[in-house]
């Protein structure tokens, strides 16, 4: 099989009932695979009897998304893997488009569509937008989305191009990619694993790219809100994990404490506003980030043995914290475009 679109579920039958018959309506030639990460709705059940001819693989409990996703494309058989949420919709063209572009580009590990919020179709969605980057403090953001601030799609990213990362969403990745840069971080268990995972896969030569051509649908906070301090304890353990990892610059442990230091402003911030469980969750965060700093450090020196790619294109040498809520910007093509590496655009 070519490509395989892989749903992983946790207790999202309802998503699946909504969004699946497009997925099976629009992937003419493709492999539909739903990954149940040990559901207790009858997820599986109901698929059975609903959708014979999607493949079902049972992962017995809860890996996350991270190892979840592991564990099923260990048993998928394909030369591409279309990682999709279950509450996302597609159209026509959409998983044609993507592969049309990955075909163009042989270099290219992965790609993403665009991200547009089901709620507010003409608006760009948080989880991937139209492609995402990461400032030198570990922030993601995206064309299209800074923290909280969604732009409305008026056609200004209609350009497809290489970009840092690509949304765990909606990614089309090849398989080979995958396996070889050692899949997602299970440790990280759910957010910024993709971007991790596309750090990895650039420093092994790797580019990662973004197409307007496809568009998909994106509710968003499936498995987690947006407003879960689960969610919060999540991405500030997992911001610190991904950049100590990764980041290759001189005195990279000055931006690692210099984040550190954000990170106590955004729970001051929590506190202040009310939101005290969110800013116990960052507290929770830094002090599991460092018990797990020893084997962060480790995975860190293996990697900048293997380095390839030292300069990676689309890093953002200045803080978008500080150009979000000190200086007001809050549009991405309000950003010092001289403060990116620089990036190919592609055709």
């Amino acid at each position: 099989m070519r490509t395989a679109v892989v749903i992983l579920n946790w207790n999202g039958r309802h998503w699946l009932q909504r969004f699946l018959p497009d997925v099976l309506a629009h992937s003419a030639g493709a492999e539909i695979v739903v990954a149940d990460n040990g559901s207790t709705d009858g997820s599986l059940t109901w698929l059975a009897e609903h959708y014979p001819t999607v493949t079902p693989l049972d992962l017995g409990r809860n890996h996350g998304f991270a190892g979840g996703y592991n564990e099923a494309l260990k048993q998928v058989n394909a030369e591409r893997y279309l990682l999709l949420n279950s509450d996302v919709a597609v159209s026509a063209g959409w998983l044609d488009h993507l592969n049309a572009y990955l075909d163009q580009h042989p270099e290219m590990a992965a790609c993403q569509p665009k991200v547009l919020d089901h709620a507010r179709p003409d608006h760009f969605e948080h989880a991937g937008a139209a492609g995402g980057y990461i400032d030198r403090n570990g922030y993601p953001f995206c064309r299209g989305r800074i923290f909280e601030i969604t732009e409305t799609d008026s056609g200004q990213y209609d350009d497809a191009r290489e970009v840092f990362w690509a949304t765990g969403a909606c990614m089309l990745i090849r398989s080979e990619a995958f396996h070889s840069a050692g899949g997602f971080d299970a440790d990280l268990f759910a957010h910024m694993e993709e971007i991790d995972l596309c750090w990895r896969l650039r420093r092994q030569g790797w580019t990662i790219g973004y197409t307007p051509t496809a568009v998909v649908h994106h509710v968003g906070g499936g498995s987690l809100g947006y407003g879960s301090p689960r969610k919060t304890y999540l991405n500030f353990r997992n911001s610190l994990i991904v950049l100590t990892r990764n980041l290759n610059v001189p005195f990279w442990w000055v931006q690692v404490l210099r984040r550190l230091v954000l990170d106590g402003a955004a729970a001051a911030k929590f506190l202040l506003e009310g939101h005290g469980r969110h800013t116990w969750q960052v507290a929770r965060a830094h002090w599991h980030f460092f018990a797990m700093l020893p084997k962060v450090i480790r995975q860190r020196r293996e990697l900048m043995r293997t380095e390839r790619t030292p300069t990676l294109t689309g890093l953002y040498h200045r803080s978008v914290a500080y150009d979000r809520f000190i200086l007001g910007w809050k549009q991405f093509g309000q950003l010092d475009s001289e403060a990116f590496e620089p990036a190919k655009a592609s055709k």
